[in-house]
């Protein structure tokens, strides 16, 4: 009978599947387990290198995701797909030892514990041979103000390797936002019974084979889930975003706007006495080409970062697509205002809800037409 299912998110990993599937059976030795591998489309044919395993090896299972991202949504997916009343998740990169599912599956199956993790900060835990004393400091932050959210004292709530039955997941499955970076944390800030959990000390090292997952939204990432665990059921996650960015925007145009006037035109930019001129219509039209380039760039890295765009073809088709959106959306919101304006609302109020119906408007068409169906 099936007792445990090993989760590993995957994402141009072909060179780890076999040597980890080779751990995994060394380490599991008397455990009924299965590995389900979920990739998200990796380029160089991690999914292909799975499934060449699982024909000699049926204990070895593939999700392929197409067109949809994310560590914390893969892990949340893989583990609602099977049917082995405990669960595991951990990285396909080598740096997690398989070697420590023997005891945690021990303290889960005894019942004593809820949740069984291994911890890169418990005494006797180790990341000397990780060699990234940068990141050992950023995750420390990060783990302190986790603890601060989950209201649960753990020296590693950032970890991405742990264990827990089956049933404690799907339970609250509809509830975890699968945003950011973290699902451990996303589960002890979602689960509202008390979870009681043991943390096992890990020897953290180094990836052998592939490139790491931890890229430069990671930090990001972090935040956004915070965001959605605080804020996310008042306003969207990804809506919020979008607005941060376009907030963004508007200084960035009048940034660009003051540089484009000063030192191209070599006019003087003055808030409240603008040049009428021809000059500083062309000088404003570049600084909101710039300013609109900027968000979508933004919002392709961060705001879509599950749905990104890569190379140069689908890059300049997105810019295109997303110049049109608000170009439409700037229609909403001027037209907006002005029929507030002449049934007599104020100048003020007109404004800011033509600037919130067009941002509404930019949204659901960006998020349709530019970065697919959200």
């Amino acid at each position: 009978m099936l007792q445990l299912a090993v989760i590993l998110p995957t994402y141009r990993e072909r060179a780890n599947i076999a040597p980890m599937v080779a751990r995994l059976d060394a380490a599991l030795q008397g455990v009924a387990w299965e590995a389900i591998f979920v990739d998200d489309n990796s380029p160089d044919g991690t999914a292909d290198e799975a499934r060449r395993i699982s024909q000699t090896d049926p204990r070895v299972r593939v999700i392929e995701r197409i067109g949809r991202r994310g560590l914390a949504s893969a892990a949340i997916e893989g583990m609602c797909a099977t049917a082995a009343p405990i669960v595991a998740v951990m990285d396909a990169d080598q740096q997690h030892d398989p070697a420590l599912l023997p005891q945690m599956l021990s303290a889960v199956q005894g019942g004593e514990y809820d949740i069984a993790y291994a911890s890169r900060f418990a005494e006797g835990a180790s990341t000397e041979e990780w060699g990234r004393p940068d990141r050992v400091k950023a995750s420390g932050l990060a783990n302190r103000i986790a603890n601060k959210v989950t209201g649960v004292e753990l020296s590693d709530p950032m970890s991405g390797y742990f264990m827990l039955r089956a049933e404690t997941l799907r339970a609250d499955a509809h509830r975890l936002s699968g945003v950011g970076f973290k699902i451990l944390l996303d589960i002890l800030a979602t689960v509202d019974k008390p979870l009681k959990v043991k943390e096992f000390p890990l020897n953290f090292v180094a990836r052998t084979e592939g490139e790491s997952k931890l890229d430069q939204t990671v930090v990001f990432e972090f935040l956004v889930g915070l965001y959605d665990k605080w804020l996310g059921r008042i306003i969207p996650t990804r809506f919020a975003l979008f607005g941060t960015v376009g907030a963004m925007g508007v200084a960035v145009q009048l940034g660009a706007l003051w540089v484009l006037l000063k030192i191209v035109a070599g006019e003087r930019f003055v808030y409240g006495n603008w040049s009428e001129s021809a000059t500083f219509n062309t000088a404003n039209t570049l600084a909101a080409i710039i300013a609109m380039t900027f968000n979508f760039v933004l919002n392709n890295e961060l705001t879509y970062s599950d749905k990104r765009l890569r190379g140069f073809g689908p890059l300049l088709r997105g810019w295109a697509q997303f110049a049109l959106t608000c170009s439409l959306g700037l229609l909403t919101n001027v037209g907006a205002a002005a029929v507030l304006k002449t049934i007599g609302f104020h100048d003020v109020v007109a404004v800011i809800v033509g600037i919130v119906l067009g941002s509404v408007w930019n949204f659901a068409l960006s998020s349709r037409f530019v970065w697919g169906k959200y």
